[in-house]
């Protein structure tokens, strides 16, 4: 495409003031700008070389004839006269709308209507001659400083034929011949104003439906590739649904195999189970070593240490008199027995301490009011203290041997040092006033810090666990105040492990969780449905509920239960079934039965020996004592 020069001729209109002979209006051109010009010395002899070379070519024009289109030579072949005759003319015709002019040929065979204010005129034509300028060779397009454009040939002769005007042929703006510039174009159009914004419109509007079809372009590449990507999807699921229809019986035959792996993994693991359980029953396995004739027995303690059972009774054959009887373990297991002073009554609670490595002493407490300390060795008691109500329960302190505790009938708990024989350190209030049936001694933890004595406590509402050195009142534990009525409580303390049985309220329906549910819970026939829960002390006041077992246990009394911490860090608990008075061994955590000993009573306390291995079971009229069995 030929690239168009679009000139507006007002651009090129010079100002007012503008001068022809000041230097600063002098454009300067440069040398490959393609104009050349002779100086001024030769201004005269260069003009008459060309009028003569004008008058050799010069052929006749008829007098208001246009002048010639020659397209092969693109030169001015009118007279200097006819020229400006020429430009008088058109002026004319310019200023009188409606002028015509008829451009004939020889031939007759064109007829052209040009109109001098045509934009096809001033675009395309010299306005001197009327012939089409060319962008090379003598009638090379060129303008004047005012902007108004002609051929080179044609205002050359121009000016250099009219000396004394040096002036536009059409606005009479001084310029001279030094003044003419060529423009390089193929073509130069003058466009309006109007066609320009309309230009500019409709240039504005292609942009616009370019931009709107490159976008469905886009949109259409889209989904060209979308149709593509489902036509794939189509072919891949056409083509893998053969393949389904293979392999659904592959996927048979092995759904078959993996069912039959899985009952063999099962049954493999159903024999590990049963093999566990034999190797464990094997391993805890316990035997009766001796068995020991009594009379009204309530409570016992063992030091198998020193081969020492101390037992407290009743005899009936002595007239129902309470007193402690001291027996040897040793052949031919000789008997002592201790009177106690009037008014002890029945002795609810007995420990023997091994911390005292001089002698060995007893601490038992009394419903008659009293809580002694009974040297073994002598068969005396070294401390006695008379209390306000009766006591349920004693304990020793396991990190300080000095201190020991009762806990009262009224709820309270009473702190001794026997170095201080006038009374109680201090008198703790309880939570309610329910009997503490069972008081311990917890072992120290690092989370407490050196000295702190705290004891663990039970009674009908629950456990609760007391800091010895605040005022502060007992602290319940969680979970243990909601399942029934605490009857019993057993402590490892070298584990932390606790266990509590309950039995229900006879105003409350059981609703337990269990470590192995049963889908029935257990009949009773002598006893009660009852639960073992078994907890573990997780710092100095955080304990954590492990597991929970159903159990028979006693309508009325308070049996004990014992836990036994055996080698390899494996744990039982040794607890009595009411209905069937067998002694029950459970694996803990999970509760389950290991063994069950025959009874010749009904139990009423229990008693571990961990660093000899002894299982001891009191009943009223029988001491059986068990021990592990050697393979």
């Amino acid at each position: 495409m030929d690239s168009t020069l679009f000139l507006n001729p007002a651009d090129f209109e010079l100002p007012h003031d503008y001068d022809e002979n000041a230097e600063a209006n002098l454009i300067e051109i440069p040398a490959d700008f393609g104009l050349s010009h002779d100086d001024d010395d030769d201004d005269e002899t260069d003009d008459e070389e060309e009028d003569d070379d004008d008058d050799e070519d010069e052929e006749y024009v008829p007098a208001g004839a246009p002048p010639r289109v020659s397209h092969d030579a693109p030169r001015v072949s009118t007279s200097n006269s006819e020229v400006v005759t020429l430009i008088e003319s058109q002026n004319k015709r310019r200023r009188t709308e409606g002028g015509e002019a008829s451009c004939s040929f020889a031939n007759g065979s064109l007829s052209q209507e040009n109109e001098w204010a045509s934009p096809d005129v001033d675009g395309l034509l010299c306005p001197i001659c009327m012939d089409a300028w060319t962008n090379n060779g003598e009638h090379h397009i060129c303008c004047l400083p005012c902007g108004h454009i002609y051929g080179m040939s044609c205002i050359k002769k121009w000016l250099q034929h009219r000396r004394n005007s040096n002036k536009c042929p059409q606005c009479k703006v001084k310029c001279s011949l030094k003044d003419v510039r060529k423009l390089y174009a193929s073509q130069v159009v003058a466009v309006e104003e109007e066609n320009q914004k309309r230009i500019r419109s409709l240039e504005a509007k292609c942009a616009a439906l370019e931009s709107k079809v490159s976008n469905w372009h886009k949109k259409e590449t889209g989904w060209q590739k979308r149709e593509a990507a489902l036509s794939f999807q189509v072919q891949k699921l056409t083509e893998g649904s053969d393949r389904h229809k293979k392999e659904a019986g592959w996927q048979k035959k092995e759904a078959a195999l993996n069912l039959q792996v899985q009952k063999l993994t099962e049954r493999n693991t159903y024999l590990e189970m049963l093999l566990d359980m034999q190797s464990r029953q094997l391993m805890f396995n316990f035997e009766l070593q001796k068995t020991f004739d009594l009379d009204g027995a309530r409570v016992f303690d063992m030091d198998i240490s020193n081969q020492i059972l101390l037992i407290a009774q009743k005899r009936k054959a002595i007239g129902g008199m309470h007193l402690l009887t001291k027996m040897s373990l040793m052949s031919p297991f000789e008997m002592q027995d201790i009177l106690l002073p009037s008014g002890t009554n029945g002795v609810k609670d007995l420990h023997i301490s091994a911390s005292h490595s001089s002698s060995s002493l007893a601490l038992f407490s009394s419903l008659g009011k009293k809580l002694s300390v009974l040297s073994l060795d002598s068969g005396n008691l070294v401390v006695n203290y008379d209390l306000q109500v009766p006591a349920w329960s004693c304990s020793w302190d396991l990190n300080n041997s000095h201190y020991i505790y009762a806990g009262l009938q009224n709820g309270s708990v009473l702190v001794f040092d026997m170095r201080q024989t006038a009374g109680p350190m201090k008198s703790l209030v309880g939570l309610t006033s329910n009997p503490v049936h069972t008081v311990h001694a917890l072992a120290q933890t690092s989370s407490l810090s050196s000295g702190v004595k705290t004891i663990l406590s039970a009674s009908a509402v629950g456990l609760c666990q007391w800091n010895i050195d605040s005022e502060e009142r007992p602290l319940m534990v969680p979970e243990t105040d909601n399942q029934g009525v605490c009857i019993s409580l057993a402590y490892c303390p070298s584990s932390d492990d606790i266990v509590a049985s309950y039995r229900p309220k006879y105003d409350m329906s059981m609703d337990l969780r269990h470590s192995q549910p049963s889908p029935t819970p257990p009949s009773t026939q002598h006893g009660v449905q009852g639960t073992h829960v078994l907890f573990n002390r997780m710092g100095s006041h955080h304990f954590q509920k492990v597991g929970s077992s159903y159990a028979s246990v006693s309508k009325f009394l308070l049996p004990k239960c014992v836990i036994m911490d055996i080698e390899d860090q494996s744990r039982l608990f040794a607890s009595l079934n009411e209905d069937t008075r067998d002694l029950v061994l459970h694996a803990l955590p999970s509760f389950r039965v290991l063994q069950q000993l025959k009874m010749q009573a009904q139990g009423r306390d229990l008693r571990y020996s961990p660093s000899h291995g002894i299982l001891g079971c009191l009943s009223e009229n029988t001491l059986q004592l068990f021990s592990k069995r050697s393979w």
